[in-house]
């Protein structure tokens, strides 16, 4: 009897971690499509009457975290092309730390294959983030 309470326990935990997941990914892509749709309205209202030169192609030269920077100093100051920029960071950020709570995860319950291949993957992810802006 005792044992059987203590598995109780343990899937209780897991499907806890689910919930949680599954919540982080549902409110981290509603909190960011709303972020982003409030800075096209926020943009729309002070330059929808604008009409944007597409012709040449305007390459940014700056690092990972300058942009970040600007982008997050942007949104903080309510300007519109900021804050679409920032909701499209919330959205990339929802499943980067979905993997991250699922490393935490998989550490409480001593997997350790799981943990190995979560690492693997945030390995790749930073590598891909770091290649992607370096030139």
């Amino acid at each position: 009897m005792e044992k059987s309470k203590v598995m109780q326990h343990e899937k209780f935990g897991e499907k806890d971690f689910q919930t949680i997941i599954g919540n982080l990914l549902r409110y981290g892509v509603w909190i960011s499509l709303s972020v982003a749709f409030i800075g096209g309205i926020v943009y729309l209202m002070h330059h929808g009457s604008e009409i944007e030169d597409y012709s040449v192609f305007k390459e940014n030269d700056r690092n990972i975290f300058e942009v970040i920077s600007t982008v997050v100093n942007g949104a903080i100051d309510g300007r519109g092309e900021f804050l679409i920029f920032f909701g499209i960071i919330l959205l990339f950020l929802t499943p980067v730390f979905r993997v991250l709570l699922s490393l935490f995860s998989f550490m409480l319950e001593k997997d350790y294959l799981y943990v190995v291949i979560t690492l693997i993957v945030i390995l790749i992810i930073i590598t891909s983030i770091s290649f992607g802006f370096s030139h």
